[in-house]
């Protein structure tokens, strides 16, 4: 190319801003003076990608609480499409986050720029009519998981099936060969991760019952040792604060970021319904999956999701494999309940890391390089490249 290839990026949390450092990294192979630009976080800004906003503030759940926020997004969004619209980059990359992003692919893409969606919205779960805004605003769907291809027959969507970069980072992670004597625990102990979100929001909501939850269990096994990995700074010093004030007592080591190691050095993990599901999946940990938001807003979302499931070990699985607790069953006797059976049934145990071996095969297929070679394939035949 007589100039370098210039790729506008969006990622709207953590999730996201993992998916693009990796794709950043596989494409810059590929395109050593390759140009990004749009909004990233920390791992994104590492691979060199220039942000024009903070990806913290995209960083919000729930319909109530998007509507706090809603100005200052959708001003967000308009002068980034302009941005692009002015100076056009050779494709854009909407990075999950689809409420935030399809609507900028379907700009950009009426402007002749091809537009990629990395990571296919939950149309297997609800919204099922999404799939032809998908088709009007994207020219290529990147999917992480393998039954969701099939979802889009109807529209002759382009799709690629990539795996999940988590299966591979994961399997090649050197910090998860010891990770109790990063905390100073040992094999002779029980522990117990919890992972109330990395979100405001799901801190909010969960970090007090996940925290009751703990000393629920000390009271039944006193030896327990807990783990609470905070996603950044802001959310380590909210719980600092809060366990500081209320739960001095437990036997629990806050820790800034090390969620994966926090993960592999436990025996069970209460955790929030998300992505870190899918790495505790990949770790082959038992965990309980609880989630919680405004009242308003669940009473919404319950009407619309169509799945069997919420989180993705059962997703995967296709059977309910972990618990899933929401709402008003959110409390520590019903979660506490449910981590001892993750800690002492062995017959439980062994048929879930069973299953969860099975999943992680799947997902194993180096999804950095196939999504890049994905995009540079649309790009050819765009003409672009």
């Amino acid at each position: 190319m007589p100039n370098p290839l210039r790729i506008g990026i969006v990622a709207g949390e953590t999730s996201g801003d993992i998916l693009g450092a990796g794709l950043i990294r596989s494409l810059r192979a590929k395109y050593p003076d390759l140009v990004v630009e749009g909004i990233g976080g920390e791992l994104m800004h590492a691979e060199g990608c220039i942000s024009h906003y903070p990806m913290e503030r995209l960083s919000v759940m729930g319909l109530v609480e998007v509507l706090g926020r809603l100005f200052e997004l959708l001003n967000a969004r308009k002068k980034l499409i302009q941005y692009f619209l002015d100076n056009p980059p050779d494709v854009f990359i909407g990075v999950d986050a689809p409420d935030f992003t399809l609507s900028m692919e379907g700009r950009l893409k009426a402007a002749g720029i091809p537009t990629v969606h990395y990571v296919s919205p939950s149309v297997w779960a609800w919204k099922r009519k999404r799939i032809f805004k998908i088709k009007q605003t994207t020219d290529l769907v990147l999917a992480l998981f393998p039954f969701e291809p099939a979802c889009y027959k109807e529209t002759a969507q382009r799709i690629e099936f990539v795996g999940h970069p988590l299966a591979d980072q994961i399997a090649q992670d050197e910090s998860l060969r010891a990770p109790r004597a990063r905390f100073g625990l040992d094999d002779s102990q029980s522990v117990v991760a919890l992972l109330p979100g990395s979100r405001g929001s799901e801190v909010k909501y969960l970090a007090e019952p996940f925290l009751q939850t703990a000393r629920w269990l000390a009271e039944k096994k006193p030896d327990l040792v807990f783990l609470l990995p905070a996603a950044n700074q802001q959310r380590y010093n909210e719980l600092e604060l809060l366990i500081n004030e209320q739960y001095a007592d437990l036997n629990l080591q806050l820790v800034l970021q090390q969620s994966r190691q926090a993960m592999a050095a436990a025996d069970a993990i209460l955790i929030a319904s998300g992505t870190a599901t899918l790495e505790a999946t990949i770790l082959k940990k038992p965990m309980v999956v609880a989630y919680k938001m405004a009242s308003l807003t669940y009473a919404i979302y319950s009407r619309m999701i169509k799945s069997r499931f919420v989180s993705l070990p059962n997703l995967l699985a296709d059977e309910a494999l972990v618990p899933e607790i929401l709402q008003a069953d959110v409390t520590s006797n019903i979660l506490g309940e449910a981590v001892l059976k993750a800690l002492s049934d062995r017959v439980y145990i062994d048929y879930v890391q069973q299953r969860f071996e099975e999943v992680c095969a799947q997902l194993h297929q180096d999804a950095d390089e196939k999504a890049a070679c994905a995009i540079v394939k649309l790009l050819e035949d765009k003409g672009v490249l």
